[in-house]
């Protein structure tokens, strides 16, 4: 991963869907007549970079089809007098006038929906007209092709619905450039509820199960183009329920506040609700709203309950809404201090952010990076995440604690990081044979992607890695116990790298893991290669997504991780915060399991301080000019971009490396930062490793 690229940015968290990457389908036919694969649809998008006698032409080919392109050939022609000097991504040749080129090895296959890119350079005089039509395979394509608008009308974003009630889900959809709709496809996630080829477009749910659900609308075009809506969150309860419009309210000494209640189904008489102080702080109080009646023409009508505090207490309070033959909400209201609007207004957004009718997390709790179906930056769409949410998500619930007291929410966060983001011993099974004198072998960076594979060289020296044995000693443990930087919420791309897992493939529902980002500095996010971490060669090419980046001879199916640092520095700094505050508090033994945890995350951070390959850090130019490291003086002390591991999946014949990173960010260091890390002694290197491999980047 190249992590310069990345563009890390707090975002609103929520899900959109996307078309799951496809996998090439082998048409069986029966009988005596074989079965006919769809007619090839395609499109090609093509761009210049002119600069008067020379240019770059960067061509995209989409696969506008249902079936997978197994091989493609690329064909074209120029009007004037333009010359080919040298392509990439593909084989180019010319002949006259006439472009040719062909798929290479790892972009052969196209999946529908997905495209490729390629790209070359040529000289000119004159003029440099674009070429108009272009075919592949023989099969003349159309232009770029914008895909179709949908939008989900129904139901309603925080609805409320009773288990077996039908929910309605009802879309518009509109195509461009000539096409029409061909159909309209539901979806609960990324689980299939229905079809509607004809407008209106609806579908009616009633197999919902109870809890959060994310719905989608996802439109299809005559011409093979898709596009989704954004998502619609909604709650499906067990039965008839009260719903409140926040679970949580912050009340100022001697102010007042107010929330909205509703039913979450019409009923057949009037329902009485009534509110009252369940639990806690005394001195707040139901003013208004305690008693309210519904009737079967204003169930979805809100009406507000009004709280008051008194004018000298603070702490929360539960407050229980009960209704005869319905399920109860509570909605926890805080009393804070008369001169705390900042906290007020905090617990305000702090109860948005966690309705989970308002959809900001996963149904495991995982908070989404962003809303958006298409994203310009390292995550691509709103299905993804970053250890960098996480690690907002830890801030968020540390400002809880502080504000509440509450250190259960801070804690939990923690679990749930750990849980899904910090690879376990089953993702990283090969560990035990790094051998820390010889970390990994040199691979040189490039900066564009059209240089890439980058043959990895042996002959560079390397320095030894001087921490692997001390945190092993600590810790008695081989695993590094930090995030890895990017994952698939819900699987969408297909690959199935969930914890504990390798290649699981499309059926499994778990956040995946995955990468991206490997091929220099220059790598756009028009240009990167979604992979799984665990490359067992299952998708890709013969050797997986391998032979993208590195030019070995040969390959072993292996895992790979990457840590973003900043996010790793942000958890831990959360939680030096939380132990603050909840020492303040004479809480501090709540937290202090999770900032134990964090310690041990800081104590492995320190990879991100070292030169990439453990080298001696000095004035020198080019790799075999500058010297291997000895010790800890290959440490630059700063944060830097990255830090990987990786090796072998094979645990009988294993093999592992472990890197730095070769940038630092300015913005990331802090000269003066508070830190509490655990002791860590020096001890002797892990056993070797029977053979290595220097990581993509």
């Amino acid at each position: 991963m190249d992590p310069s690229r990345r563009r890390r940015t707090a975002r609103r968290l929520w899900t959109a869907a996307v078309a799951a990457l496809a996998l090439p389908l082998t048409m069986l036919g029966t009988g005596t007549t074989p079965a006919q694969a769809a007619a090839l649809q395609c499109s090609v998008d093509y761009k210049t970079n002119d600069w008067g006698s020379g240019f770059t032409a960067d061509l995209t080919l989409t696969n506008r089809g249902t079936d997978a392109i197994n091989g493609w050939t690329l064909a074209y022609a120029y009007t004037g007098d333009q010359k080919l000097s040298n392509g990439w991504n593909g084989s180019w040749s010319q002949s006259g006038k006439q472009i040719t080129v062909t798929s290479a090895s790892y972009n052969g296959t196209v999946a529908a929906g997905a495209s490729v890119g390629t790209g070359a350079q040529f000289t000119y005089s004159g003029s440099n007209a674009a070429p108009t039509t272009f075919s592949v395979n023989g099969t003349p394509c159309t232009g770029a092709h914008q895909p179709p608008i949908t939008v989900l009308t129904s139901p309603a974003a925080g609805a409320v619905y009773t288990q077996g009630d039908a929910v309605p889900l009802a879309a518009t959809a509109a195509a461009a450039d000539g096409a029409t709709v061909s159909k309209v496809e539901f979806y609960d996630d990324t689980a299939l509820l229905g079809t509607d080829t004809s407008a209106p477009y609806s579908l009616s749910a009633s197999g919902l199960t109870v809890g959060s659900h994310s719905l989608v609308a996802k439109a299809y075009d005559s011409l093979g183009a898709s596009a989704s809506s954004t998502p619609v969150g909604i709650t499906v309860a067990s039965g008839p329920a009260v719903v409140a419009s926040t679970t949580q309210l912050a009340v100022q000494q001697g102010k007042t506040g107010t929330y909205e209640l509703r039913l979450s189904t019409q009923p057949s008489a009037n329902v009485t609700v009534t509110t009252a102080r369940a639990s806690g702080n005394t001195g707040l109080t139901v003013t208004g709203g305690a008693s309210l009646t519904f009737t079967p023409s204003n169930w979805n009508t809100a009406q507000k309950v009004t709280v008051t505090a008194d004018s000298s207490g603070t702490g929360a309070a539960t407050f229980e809404s009960t209704a005869n033959g319905h399920a109860k909400t509570a909605v926890t209201v805080t009393q804070i201090a008369a001169s705390k609007a900042y906290d007020a207004r905090f617990l305000e957004l702090y109860g948005k952010i966690t309705n989970p009718a308002s959809g900001y997390f996963s149904p495991e709790g995982i908070p989404y990076h962003s809303v958006e179906t298409l994203i310009v930056e390292a995550p691509d769409h709103g299905h993804e995440t970053t250890s960098e949410a996480y690690s907002y998500l830890l801030w968020l619930q540390a400002m809880y604690g502080k504000v509440t007291g509450d250190w259960t929410k801070f804690n939990g966060a923690w679990e749930i990081m750990e849980k899904y983001m910090i690879p376990t011993h089953a993702d990283q099974p090969t560990n035990s044979f790094y051998n820390a004198s010889k970390p990994a072998t040199y691979a040189p960076e490039l900066d564009t992607p059209d240089e890439y594979p980058a043959k990895l060289d042996g002959a560079v020296s390397v320095g030894p890695d001087p921490i692997a044995g001390e945190l092993k000693t600590a810790y008695g443990t081989d695993d590094v116990y930090a995030m890895h930087w990017l994952q698939d919420v819900d699987n969408v791309y297909g690959y199935g790298n969930s914890p504990g897992k390798c290649e699981a493939g499309p059926s499994d529902t778990g956040p995946s893991y995955i990468n991206t980002f490997q091929r220099g500095a220059q790598e756009s996010v028009w240009e990167t290669v979604p992979q799984p971490t665990c490359d067992a060669f299952k998708y890709g090419g013969k050797n997986g997504y391998l032979d993208l980046f590195t030019g070995d001879s040969s390959y072993a199916k292996q895992w790979k991780f990457t840590n973003a640092p900043d996010a790793d520095a942000r958890a831990v700094q959360a939680a030096y915060w939380a132990d603050v505050w909840a020492e303040q508090q004479g809480k501090g033994s709540q937290v202090s399991a999770t900032v134990a945890k964090a310690a041990k995350m800081g104590d492995y951070l320190r990879y991100a301080m070292y030169d990439k390959y453990f080298k001696k850090v000095g004035n020198c130019v080019g790799p075999s000019a500058c010297p291997a490291g000895t010790g800890k003086d290959s440490s630059h002390y700063l944060l830097s971009w990255y830090y990987a591991w990786g090796g072998a999946t094979d645990t009988s014949a294993g093999w592992a490396w472990r890197i730095g990173s070769s940038h630092a960010h300015g913005g990331y260091q802090n000269p003066s930062p508070p830190t509490r890390s655990a002791a860590t002694p020096t001890s002797s290197p892990s056993r070797p490793r029977d053979r290595r491999t220097g990581p993509s980047r």
